[in-house]
Formats: structure tokens, sequence, C-alpha cells
């Protein structure tokens, strides 16, 4: 680090970092590096030493058309020199209404009733409860358990908590603590194959088993992501929501990572043809800019949760439907809609496919797969953060590994060249282990 005034300054903005700031998943008493960004520009990350990094990782799956793009700069500055916030209870505004209208407009039909969150973790915790309150709004109080698929991820607020994964997942020691849930099996049949026999009677039983004491199953559609980055069939959904609507159970769609196109679909219940009852979106949402998420439904749920002793649904944050995030959430929509997403995303797939091939034959890695604008490379091991994150950096890309996972989620602007390097320096790191 240079002897400079600027390096010195920089050294002692990183110490207080270390010392005194928690990142997320982090050890204060071990800490991962941290590498200082002064700028971003399109898929480009600009650290204080002058360095570049091209983004794989779309700062965690949510900046869809880049770093600093001018139309949702725009966006921003016109709503901020109106008002950058305002309380949501009983005062509205154009931004959250332009917003849900093109929310209702893109979701799978029938999600017409529109409950703005503050994050996708948020979000979930807002479908659970709008799942169990409509459920005891139809005098049916004891459906207030939820199935969930083992691998999921769902968040790190506390309900959210509780439908994750319960071993493998991140949140096993607040075991104890967070409501006990049920759990099928992680879907084994593959993506593309009709779904197998073992994943429809592990469906078919849990629900005819437990259907008397649940309000919901709550699932990713298509794509595990925390948990696992794991791709399976859509035709699984389609039996899900069949049976769902057998046994009397609603069906939550996460949709906060897979959602606005990364899959392939403009939605991953797409692929199926399916409307959920509830719909949890985030990340993408508003291009990456800030945190906003939503909770859709339909109307029958809203009008039951609305008509019921409480006579409303009760949640409502500070900061819901922020006009400035809903302002950009607007443009990001717009902008994705006018160009030919579907193309873009294909044109993802079939590159990362061929950039990522080569890592199948290295000896640490197990699989390699890819479905819309998502890359996967699953390891025999898990690796070392603090070992691999600089590795990544000197090699000029971010890149985010998590257990025996590399994976890559680039933001929809990427060039074709910018890919090839990006997937080149992911197999040149991987060579050193």
């Amino acid at each position: 680090m240079s002897s400079s005034p600027e390096g010195t300054r920089l050294a002692q903005q990183l110490r207080f970092d270390q010392q005194h700031i928690w990142h997320p998943y982090a050890s204060m008493t071990q800490p991962s590096p941290v590498f200082m960004v002064t700028a971003a520009e399109g898929v480009r990350l600009h650290l204080a030493e002058g360095q570049q990094l091209i983004d794989g990782m779309a700062s965690w799956w949510s900046v869809i058309h880049g770093y600093n793009h001018p139309r949702l700069n725009q966006a921003a500055q016109q709503q901020l020199e109106r008002f950058a916030h305002v309380m949501f209870g009983g005062l509205t505004h154009e931004p959250a209404i332009a917003l849900a209208q093109r929310l209702v407009d893109i979701t799978p039909r029938g999600l017409d009733r529109v409950f703005f969150a503050d994050s996708g973790s948020v979000s979930v915790e807002v479908a659970i409860k709008m799942a169990l309150q409509y459920q005891h709004a139809r005098e049916r109080p004891h459906k207030n358990r939820l199935i969930s698929l083992r691998r999921g991820y769902h968040g790190d607020t506390f309900a959210a908590m509780s439908v994750c994964d319960p071993v493998t997942g991140m949140h096993q020691l607040f075991k104890g603590a967070l409501a006990e849930q049920i759990f099928l099996p992680a879907p084994s049949t593959p993506w593309g194959e009709p779904i197998n026999s073992d994943d429809l009677t592990a469906l078919e039983h849990t629900l005819a088993q437990h259907h008397h004491e649940v309000a919901a199953l709550i699932l990713e559609p298509v794509v595990q992501g925390a948990g696992g980055m794991r791709f399976y069939s859509a035709d699984y959904l389609r039996q899900a929501r069949r049976l769902c609507d057998q046994y009397d159970v609603l069906l939550i769609a996460d949709e906060i990572a897979t959602g606005f196109g990364r899959t392939g679909a403009l939605f991953a219940c797409d692929h199926a043809g399916i409307t959920p009852d509830i719909l949890c979106v985030g990340k993408a949402l508003t291009g990456g800019y800030m945190t906003l998420a939503a909770t859709l439904t339909q109307a029958h749920l809203a009008d039951t949760i609305s008509s019921s002793g409480a006579g409303c649904f009760m949640h409502g944050p500070t900061f819901m439907a922020n006009p400035l995030a809903c302002a950009v959430a607007c443009e990001s929509i717009d902008l994705l809609l006018e160009q030919d997403w579907y193309s873009r995303i294909q044109q993802l797939q079939q590159q990362l496919r061929t950039e990522l091939a080569p890592a199948a034959q290295l000896s640490c890695v197990s699989d390699v797969r890819c479905l819309g604008g998502i890359g996967v490379i699953e390891l025999h091991q898990p690796v070392s953060l603090q070992q691999i994150q600089p590795w990544f950096v000197e090699q000029g890309v971010w890149v985010r590994p998590f257990g025996k996972l590399v994976y890559i989620m680039p933001p929809y602007i990427i060039s074709e060249a910018d890919l090839k390097f990006l997937c080149a320096a992911i197999i040149r790191v991987l060579q050193r282990l």
C-alpha cells in the first residue's frame, strides 16, 4: 500500500473498518480481507489502489443493468428533487402506484395485490404472516406451520430462517429459538425433465400427512440459491401447485433471486406456467440501486385477511414504498422490458456453458452447471474465503464463493469479452487449488 497521504488515509480507514465494522457472515476476531471501492461503472468495480475488477456477482445478484446507469441515476435524481421519502400510512405517491402497476402487469396472472417491503428477507416475513393471518381469518388457526424444501434459503430474519434448511443451512445454531417447520427432501428431478416418482411421492405424502396443520408450502422456484445453487425441474412446480390446491395449502414462491429474467424466464414460475398464491420479489427489483422488495398476492387472500377480525394486514415498515426506490425500480423494469432480455439471457447461458466447461476437467471440481445468467462450479471441498478471495482480486475479477460453490451471476450487460475474461480468471484460480 502506498506511503503517500492517500495511502496512509486508506490504511487508516481499512484499519477502522477491520476493528469496528461487522461485515456479513464475517468474524470480528478473524476478519476476512475487504477491498475499498471508490467507483463503479458498467461491470467494473474501481478499487482505491487503482485496480479494476470485473464484477461476476452483480452485487449479490441485483445489479442487472450494471453500475452507474444514466437512466437509473436520472430516475433517482428526479425523484430526489421532489421528495426522498414520505410515510405510506394514510399517504401514497406516484412512484409506488406506477411500480405496483408494473408488477401486476408482469408477474404471473392473478397476483394483483402488492405489499411493499424493505428487503427480500422482510418480504418473506410478510409472505409468512400473510399465510398465517389468512388461515386464521378462515377460522383455521391450527394451520400455523409451513412446509419448506431442504437445501432452501429464504433470508436471515427469524421467520425466514425457520424455513431455511435446518441442517446444512447457515442458521442451524438458532435451533430451539425458531418455529419448527416441516421439510421436504430437496427436489432431485433435473432441470428439463418430468418430475420423478421419488419427488412426487415425497411431495404428495408430506402434504397428505400434514395439510391439516400447514398454512403454506414455500419454495424457490427452479433454482435453490444460497442453499446450493441447485437447478430442478419446472414440472416439480406444476405438481406442487396441483397438490397445494388439492390439500388446501397456500403456495409461496420466493423469487427474490430468480425474478426479472435471471433464469431465462421473466419469473421462474413462468417456466411452469403457474401462479403462486404469494410471490416475493427483491434484489434486482431496483437494478441493485437500493433496498426494496414486494410481496404480491391474489385478491381472495387480501379480501379474506381484510375482512377478518383485525380488519387489516398486521405489518407496516417505516420505509415502506420508499419513493426513491420505487422510482428507480420503475425505470429498471422499463429498461429490462425495452430490450430483448430473453435473447440476452440465452446468449449469457450459452457463453457461460462454453467458457466454464473446461473447469469440469479440474480435479477439485465435482460439477459445472449453468442456467440462464447463472454459472456454477461445485467443488469437492469447501474453499477458504480468506485464501481464495485475494486470488480472484489478483486476477482482476470479483467473485464471492461460499462453501463448495464458486458461482457467478454477472450483470446482464456484460460483454462477450468481459465474460470470457471473468470465466478464464475463475479457472486460473481454481487451478491453484
